[in-house]
């Protein structure tokens, strides 16, 4: 990226590693932007907005690295798949800070691609006047298409400035109070006799008489929802076809030329890290693949353990392993690449006195935050008048947006750290080849036999076995650069589907002449060797 004097003057006036420092609070935007120009202003990095959002919000990538970097393996961590977790936004950028500053050593033998925010419409709304957990970008969408585009939206029935829930007492109701925590609702158990006593919507109004709420919300589809791998037709947020906005085609534009990506980190809702992906034979041999393939299955229980080793949380009922059309899937499924997904956080288990954990997500969050002292992640249910019910009692509460997925600013560095050291380890693992047991034999007349073995030194195969699988990956390719009419036995071009962890394929030539020739053996995900080899 070319230096500006904006960029030069910030570069000035805070270090790569005071940006995060700085921040009291999630960063707006703008704030961001300085950020990865800050970054960007390193030699290793180069900043490039891929598009511009409807709501004219760039779509970045940094591309860090050193050398030759299309011929490095190469690591891809996107953040903000999902709008309302800000936090992933941070994660992203603050490895981006910390890979410049502190980890040069890394760019030696890997490329870095980091997508910061793929959701900078929705992700505004953390800092807009009227707070709530948006997911759709600024496309104009007519949802519940009844010729109003965005006509039933959210409405702030309280004017606190935020949207939490409201709950309606009404004996058709398909909620109770929870037996956890008497401020939260709970589906009622009709198979243990349980009667509702409420109903529960987002804080919304019927703006079009139609008998629902928020159903067509004021904002455009979400990008984790736009994908190509299991569509979701027809429901809200997703759109009429995949890939149909800016953000979701010019990213997939640009993935598709970066052949040397050989796995994802996705800071989202999925999460395989904590808990791999289940292998399912049944599944995995349908026409459309909905299982982890075997072979990536044992990769990935390997690589959460490492995750495990280096994150100090222990997940609490993260069972989110992806959802229909998200990015977390189609990196994986569509596009053949390792793909790990955390939302890097998560509340901790809360434990009483009695070692008593909660059932319910929402109490568990509450109980641990009483214990904390937070007394600012809740709204108490409160009485409104509604119009939609007349006679009827209506509240307005629940827990804040935002505050479940989201920590406190104050624990973010943390965070940040170990996901760091994560992804590095991670990087370390690429697929490395390496070319042993150079032999060279005289037959006579002239000819010379060249064997040698092609090695991968990793804990990794060169290829997923789903991207051998789909054949989307490029194969490992060997060249010799003998004339070919001097090439008696063998080929001067040898192409290999796949080399496992740590194992070898051996490789042979009958060369006529003398002089030297010169052995390059890769793939632009896995890395390549060369050797000259006297004859």
């Amino acid at each position: 990226m070319k230096k500006t004097l904006l960029s030069w003057l910030l570069i000035g006036g805070m270090g790569i590693s005071g940006a995060a420092l700085a921040q009291s609070d999630y960063p707006t935007l703008a704030q961001l932007n300085q950020r990865l120009q800050r970054v960007a202003s390193n030699a290793s990095a180069e900043l490039t907005s891929l598009t511009k959002t409807d709501g004219g919000k760039d779509i970045w990538v940094l591309k860090v690295g050193a050398g030759q970097l299309d011929e490095k393996p190469a690591i891809a961590v996107v953040g903000g798949v999902e709008g309302y977790t800000v936090l992933s936004v941070e994660l992203a950028v603050q490895f981006a800070e910390k890979l410049v500053s502190d980890h040069a050593d890394a760019l030696e033998t890997t490329t870095f691609y980091i997508f910061p925010n793929m959701s900078p419409d929705a992700y505004e709304q953390y800092h807009a006047s009227l707070k709530y957990e948006r997911r759709g970008n600024a496309v104009s969408v007519d949802h519940d298409r009844d010729g109003t585009p965005g006509g039933n939206g959210y409405t702030d029935l309280n004017n606190d400035g935020m949207i939490t829930m409201m709950r309606i007492e009404d004996p058709m109701g398909d909620y109770i109070v929870s037996k956890e925590d008497e401020r939260v609702l709970v589906k009622a158990d009709k198979s243990k006799g349980e009667a509702g006593k409420y109903l529960l919507y987002k804080e919304s109004k019927d703006d079009d008489k139609d008998g629902e709420f928020a159903e067509d919300l004021k904002e455009g589809i979400a990008f984790n929802k736009s994908l190509t791998y299991k569509f979701p037709v027809f429901e809200p947020l997703a759109g009429d076809m995949p890939v149909t906005q800016k953000e979701s085609r010019a990213l997939l534009d640009y993935l598709f030329e970066q052949w040397n990506i050989f796995a994802f980190v996705t800071f989202s809702p999925a999460n395989n890290l904590s808990s791999p992906l289940k292998y399912n034979a049944g599944n995995a041999g349908k026409r459309v693949v909905t299982s982890i393939l075997e072979k990536d299955q044992a990769i990935n229980a390997m690589v959460s353990e490492v995750y495990k080793e280096t994150v100090d949380q222990k997940a609490y009922r993260q069972d989110n392993q992806g959802t229909d059309g998200d990015f977390f899937q189609w990196a994986y499924f569509h596009f053949g690449r390792l793909s790990f997904g955390t939302p890097g956080y998560w509340t901790p288990e809360f434990q009483d006195s009695t070692d008593k954990g909660k059932s319910n997500a929402e109490a568990n969050f509450l109980a641990r935050a009483d214990s904390l002292g937070r007394n600012d992640v809740f709204v108490p249910w409160a009485q409104v008048q509604h119009p939609d019910f007349p006679g009827k009692k209506v509240e307005v509460g629940g827990i804040k947006p935002f505050v479940m997925t989201n920590p406190p600013f104050e624990e973010v560095a943390e965070i940040a750290d170990q996901h760091t050291e994560f992804i590095l380890k991670l990087a370390e693992m690429h697929p490395k080849l390496e070319i042993h047991n150079v032999k060279t034999e005289p037959l006579g007349n002239g000819l010379s036999r060249v064997t040698l073995d092609l090695f991968n030194n990793s804990s990794l195969p060169t290829h997923s076995e789903m991207g051998e699988k789909s054949r989307w990956l490029r194969k490992i390719r060997i060249d010799i650069d003998a004339d070919p009419e001097n090439i008696v036995s063998g080929n001067k071009i040898e192409l290999m589907n796949s080399i496992g962890a740590y194992e070898k394929a051996s490789l042979s030539w009958i060369i006529k002449g003398g002089g030297n020739v010169t052995v390059k053996a890769g793939a632009s995900h896995a890395g390549f060797t060369s050797q000259t080899i006297k004859l």
